[in-house]
């Protein structure tokens, strides 16, 4: 078998954009009236891609110069060369190779970030396995190791020495266990049409589906990024949220393909980590840039750019060359905040379903668009406005864990997803994001409001942080908000409210908000691991008050909305 990390796979790709030299690529179906765009940044014809994959699987580390930075079970930041970070990864892989972990079995990881998991998931990796990352608070631990098949689950709780779920503490001390007999590979390396991980979706309709991740496809995204990015010597990736999310381990398998630095995080700790590690990449959700623009703008910050670019920089120590943003969409106002001061903030796009399909990024950038189309995506729209995606290196063809029904919904026969997102295309190939089918509230009148665009306007007030509209059937649209500041004063809140509907549409008016005593958090269920709002949840927990409010008569109007806040929850007796 010829070794794919010396002798790189060439591929011949034919791509034709709006960068390219050639006329835009843009098909018209007259029967199904969708259009399909193919991506539209410019790609030469004969690319060769590293095989980022197999790098990691059967290379052997010896890079000294760059390296891996994370906190200690102490809470200190310490640092390993990539070199050093690969050599404890192949002596966890010797470890789980005794346990009788082979190629194409599973393992699971249900833990916060820490060395301890990225060295489990390298050393899956080392032996051509998968591996399947769990949210902890989101699965039961005592089900997964059936409920898919498992040969080993790692978790903070689990047993040091027998069993099949055991404590991701023992790591550590196989990490240091040096033996002179590793063998320098377990497997003659991945297929591209083998699995490398199971992910799964954030659950904010529901329980989470489970994909199984093609090689291909993350060789494809890893390639596409670097294409645009040239993440090398000098770069330090700063990643903090969960390493569950394959995306975020992207970054650390970048490191060792391209020659840069990588600091792993958790959220709660990132902004200090990075103030002492100093990326030039941050990688975060737009509520992350959310918090901090909230509290920037609470202090006077100076009106001149370059000491507001200062002000900035300081927040991530100083090196920042850009920031990253997807998952959720991006407030305009987050936006201009950090590009407006000269920190690039580039949004993109993208699902567990489709990986990466377009990324603003230099010298293709539009505010308020997630960017252009990737080459090795297309995209189409069917006659509703619906986003169809189509992808050169598909992740997978299916879920292998969901509802029935729930792959036909998501994977057409074309092997095209159907996103559920609803957008545009500008004339110059940017894809625009307006918000998800489930975001479209249909009121009495008959009338379709999308609601990320009214809740977008009502969070320009600084005390909202999070924001929730109720009202499919109802005669009125209500407004379930979370705070990000001490309560204003109701007739404030009303009187911005007011000044927002002035703006929209009739049908489009708030005339009621709820005021949730909480704020919304992983912790209460009411947002997602990636900081999004689960509106089921939102609706289903204020169910009450919301119906007590559109039981009113007469009702609130859109001239002066009625503010309500909504009592702090009580524990139910249960006796």
């Amino acid at each position: 078998m010829t070794d794919p990390t010396t002798t790189p796979a060439t591929t011949t790709v034919t791509v034709t954009g709006t960068d390219a030299a050639t006329a835009t690529d843009t098909v018209t179906d007259a029967v199904t009236d969708t259009v399909t765009v193919m991506g539209t940044d410019t790609v030469t014809a004969t690319d060769t891609d590293t095989d980022v994959v197999n790098t990691l699987a059967l290379r052997r580390c010896t890079d000294t110069r760059h390296r891996f930075h994370h906190r200690g079970p102490d809470g200190e930041l310490r640092s390993l060369t990539l070199a050093e970070l690969d050599a404890r990864a192949g002596n966890v892989a010797r470890h789980l190779h005794v346990l009788g972990v082979r190629a194409r079995d599973r393992v699971g990881i249900l833990a916060p970030n820490s060395l301890a998991w990225v060295l489990l998931d390298l050393a899956v990796i080392r032996l051509g396995a998968v591996t399947a990352g769990f949210e902890p608070g989101r699965f039961d631990p005592e089900r997964l190791p059936r409920d898919y098949g498992l040969k080993l689950l790692f978790t903070e709780d689990g047993d040091e020495h027998s069993g099949a779920v055991r404590a991701i503490g023992a790591v550590d001390g196989w990490a240091e266990d040096f033996a002179p007999d590793t063998p320098a590979r377990h497997h003659d390396g991945y297929d591209p049409a083998d699995i490398l991980a199971i992910k799964f979706t954030s659950g904010s309709t529901g329980v989470p589906k489970g994909l199984e991740t093609t090689v291909a496809s993350v060789n494809s995204s890893l390639h596409e990024v670097q294409r645009i990015f040239a993440h090398g010597d000098g770069d330090n990736l700063l990643v903090f949220l969960g390493n569950w999310f394959l995306q975020q381990r992207f970054w650390i398998y970048s490191a060792f393909a391209h020659g840069h630095d990588v600091t792993l995080a958790r959220l709660d700790d990132a902004l200090d980590t990075a103030r002492r590690t100093r990326p030039t990449v941050v990688m975060g959700v737009p509520g992350f840039y959310e918090e901090i623009r909230r509290r920037l703008e609470g202090i006077e910050l100076p009106a001149d750019p370059g000491k507001r670019q200062e002000i900035l920089q300081a927040e991530f120590g100083g090196r920042v060359r850009y920031l990253w943003t997807g998952s959720a969409p991006a407030s305009r106002a987050v936006l201009e905040f950090f590009n407006d001061a000269g920190v690039p903030l580039y949004e993109g796009y993208g699902l567990n379903e489709t990986c990466i399909v377009a990324k603003n990024h230099p010298g293709a950038f539009r505010l308020g668009s997630v960017g252009r189309v990737l080459p090795n995506k297309t995209v189409r729209f069917d006659r509703d406005g619906v986003l169809i995606v189509g992808s050169r290196h598909p992740v997978n063809h299916r879920y292998t864990w969901c509802a029935p029904g729930t792959n036909e919904k998501m994977f057409l026969p074309t092997g095209e997803v159907r996103t559920h997102d609803i957008g545009h295309l500008d004339e110059d190939g940017f894809l625009y994001i307006h918000g998800r089918v489930d975001d479209v509230v249909t009121v009495s009148s008959g009338y379709n409001v999308l609601a990320p665009l009214v809740e977008e306007c009502l969070r320009g007030h600084p005390a909202i942080r999070d924001c929730v509209l109720y009202g499919n059937g109802e005669e009125f649209l209500t407004a379930v908000v979370s705070l990000a500041a001490p309560p204003p004063d109701p007739a404030e809140l009303s009187r911005h409210v007011a000044r927002v509907n002035a703006e929209l549409l009739p049908d489009q008016r708030v005339h009621a908000v709820l005021v949730a005593p909480e704020r919304f958090s992983t912790g209460n269920g009411l947002l997602t691991g990636q900081l999004k709002p689960k509106r089921g949840a939102v609706h289903e927990r204020y169910a009450r008050e919301l119906s007590q409010i559109h039981a009113r008569t007469p009702g609130p109007t859109a001239d002066r909305p009625l503010v309500v806040v909504a009592a702090e929850p009580t524990r139910r007796s249960t006796t």
